[in-house]
């Protein structure tokens, strides 16, 4: 329809043309009266409409859609569904869910799959029940996610209602209708499984240290007795009997190991299978320790007394790995002068204070972190080569928090840090610039109020020689005290920043010119495991593009290939999910046209979650539905369920798109005028006109 002026205007148009064309075609013409008419007419028209587009009229369209409802199948394909769901109930369950589906579309509704393996359409007939982990709340919540502001008519749940990842699906609200499916089995079935083993992940070499095992047992006769044995490389190195005591479920023993060397070890906790027991899935277990040689001293020194030297102690005493050595002016002197890193608070300082121990990490190039304040002398700091460079204006600072810098890849922050730091109080900064120089990365940048700024606030840099780090605040105390109050007095997120940058700092500490390393300590089995890389010319300036080979060599010696290239923005190699195992890993370059090597060790953890319960927990299902105001079904009850999703009358929704688009902008009319105009001037021409 078009939409234009009043008709007074539309008048005035037509009277336009109308004069025009009489004012052109009323004197005596060489052509017949007939052509004068339809001469007169035709630029009638061209110029009424032409007066017509410059009140500018549009044309308004309304479109209108409809949506179909939409029911969405979730099947939770994951290996407990089908190692212990019964074969004829799950052919059942199939079988129900393709007829449902044909069901649903025959009456009106659309129809897709989704499963935990598959994010996208799934078909129904190429379901195979291997997903390694059960995340239910991932796999309601994406479901949600994708059809948020849609027809979604419901959600059809096929589940054992086994969950081993992710979030309690219970403690979740989901905006739909959901309709759970109930298979796998609820009789207990006997069984011998190991759910879990209790160590310290790092072991010192020369000592001895406990690995408890933790057995879980259903359905033996009273006085069974189980061996367990610990293995290492297929070698049996000790062996236990252990009771299963009557009117329990849940037994432990515990294993003395000696550590001997370094490097990562892998031991194999494995529980010799019982007589007539269901799985051995889940006899096997795996503990993964770093064997050092020694505890790493850590010093601790400030210019003066201050709140965040008791949140730095705090942190480091967290972890057994380090040994603190404290250092105050005229306080606690520096007793000894063996340490392996230091962190030095507000020194230099203005005062002069601390230039001993100063001295000492110079010479002995000792990777440092340096935490800045009032008391800092940035003159002094500049010329340590850190990597950074800050020039204050006089006294004022900023009120910062802290914002981690997605392209730092040396190590992550997992989802639970991220969500404690926007929880931290800001902290004062110093107010000025603040520039990285040549192969320094900021970890943290700094978030101004909302505002979230490319200014660095943990930064790493120095030389692979010395290795060195830059803390921009003097009151991080506050985010430990601020997450110790509001998480039950755990930390954690803090105490893990200011633990992975020691361990940052002192990892590979010396000159090497290609520095090869795993992304994470350890990787799962489903893991996308990723290493990064840094290579330096001959004066340890960053250098990119020249291409790495990476071999791993697994324990039955078999290798694996990778060629790379390190680029500036820090991104990692990505070599895909890899076999449980310990790898070897050696990495050759050719840098400045020097061969160049590193080398070093990746774990790639086994977990067996799908095998460690094998009784169903349909109440988890009937408590997802009953809050939805749905029930819980079962395989032979599918037809009914078709019966039930009818009865609620699912409506399509109708949507209405109004389009409106200017009249001048059609082209075609563009093209008609230009005809008539051209039609008008041809039989002039050809009559004998003007």
């Amino acid at each position: 329809m078009i939409l234009s002026a009043s008709p007074w205007f539309i008048g005035l148009c037509l009277l336009v043309g109308a004069g025009y064309a009489a004012l052109l075609y009323s004197a005596k013409a060489p052509w017949s009266r007939a052509i004068n008419y339809a001469l007169a007419a035709v630029r009638f028209a061209v110029v009424s409409f032409l007066c017509f587009l410059l009140l500018s009229p549009f044309l308004k369209s309304i479109t209108t859609s409809t949506e179909k409802p939409t029911v969405v199948l979730a099947v939770d394909d994951s290996q407990s569904v089908g190692l212990f769901t019964p074969p004829a109930v799950l052919r059942e369950a199939t079988a129900g869910l393709t007829r449902l589906a044909a069901t649903l579309r025959s009456q009106g509704f659309e129809v897709e799959t989704r499963t935990l393996s598959a994010s996208r359409a799934a078909r129904l007939d190429s379901v195979q029940f291997r997903a390694p982990a059960t995340d239910l709340d991932g796999l309601l919540a994406g479901i949600g996610e994708a059809w948020q502001g849609r027809n979604l008519a419901g959600v059809v749940l096929l589940s054992d209602g086994l969950v081993n990842q992710g979030q309690a699906p219970q403690f979740a609200d989901y905006r739909f209708p959901l309709y759970a499916v109930g298979v796998g089995d609820t009789i207990p079935k006997k069984d011998l499984s190991l759910p879990a083993l209790n160590y310290n992940r790092v072991a010192f070499s020369g000592n001895q240290f406990p690995i408890e095992v933790e057995l879980a047992y259903d359905g033996f006769a009273a006085g069974t007795v189980a061996n367990v044995q610990l293995r290492e490389k297929g070698r049996v190195l000790q062996t236990k009997k252990v009771s299963l005591p009557t009117g329990q479920r849940r037994t432990k023993t515990t294993f003395l190991v000696t550590a001997t060397g370094t490097g990562k070890r892998r031991y194999e906790v494995v529980a010799e299978p019982l007589a007539g027991e269901f799985t051995r899935l889940n006899n096997q277990k795996f503990a993964y320790l770093d064997v050092v040689k020694g505890k790493l001293r850590v010093l601790l020194a400030g210019a003066a007394p201050h709140p965040d030297l008791k949140a730095l102690r705090a942190a480091i005493l967290q972890n057994d790995n380090f040994d603190l050595v404290t250092y105050l002016p005229g306080i606690s002197p520096l007793k000894s002068q063996d340490f392996d890193v230091a962190i030095l608070h507000q020194l230099p300082a203005r005062s002069g204070v601390g230039s001993e121990v100063l001295a000492q990490v110079k010479a002995r190039r000792v990777p440092a972190l340096y935490v800045l304040g009032a008391q800092s002398d940035f003159g002094a700091y500049n010329r340590l080569n850190t990597g950074l460079t800050v020039t204050p204006r006089g006294s004022q600072t900023d009120d910062v928090t802290p914002v981690p810098n997605p392209a730092f890849k040396r190590f992550t922050f997992d989802d639970d840090a991220l969500r404690r730091f926007l929880a931290y109080p800001p902290v004062p900064v110093p107010f000025g610039e603040a520039q990285l120089g040549g192969g320094a990365e900021a970890a943290l940048w700094q978030q101004v109020g909302r505002i979230a700024t490319k200014k660095p606030l943990l930064v790493f840099g120095g030389t692979p020689a010395q290795r060195q780090a830059t803390l921009l605040t003097e009151g991080s105390w506050q985010w430990r005290l601020q997450e110790a109050v509001e998480h039950d007095d755990k930390p954690v997120a803090y105490d893990q920043l200011v633990l992975r940058t020691l361990q940052l700092l002192t990892q590979n500490a010396n000159r090497k010119r290609l520095d090869v390393y795993p992304t994470q300590d350890a990787f799962n089995g489903a893991d996308d495991v990723t290493f990064g890389a840094e290579t330096y010319n001959a004066i340890f300036e960053r250098v990119y593009g020249e291409p790495v080979t990476l071999t791993l060599t697994d324990e039955q010696q078999q290798t694996r290939t990778f060629t790379f290239a390190p680029t500036p923005d820090g991104a990692p190699l990505h070599l895909g999910p890899l076999p449980a195992g310990l790898y070897r890993y050696q990495a050759r370059a050719t840098l400045g046209g020097q061969a160049q090597q590193d080398a070093g060790e990746v774990l790639v953890q086994e977990q067996q979650l799908e095998a460690l319960q094998s009784r169903a927990d349909h109440n988890l299902l009937a408590q997802l539905a009953r809050r939805s105001g749905q029930r819980l079904y079962f395989p032979p009850q599918l037809g009914q369920l078709a019966q039930d999703i009818e009865k609620a009358s699912y409506k399509p929704v109708i949507y209405e798109q109004e389009d409106l688009k200017d009249l001048i902008n059609l082209k075609w009319l563009f093209f008609l005028l230009l005809g008539l105009m051209t039609v008008e001037w041809a039989t002039r021409k050809y009559s004998g006109g003007v």
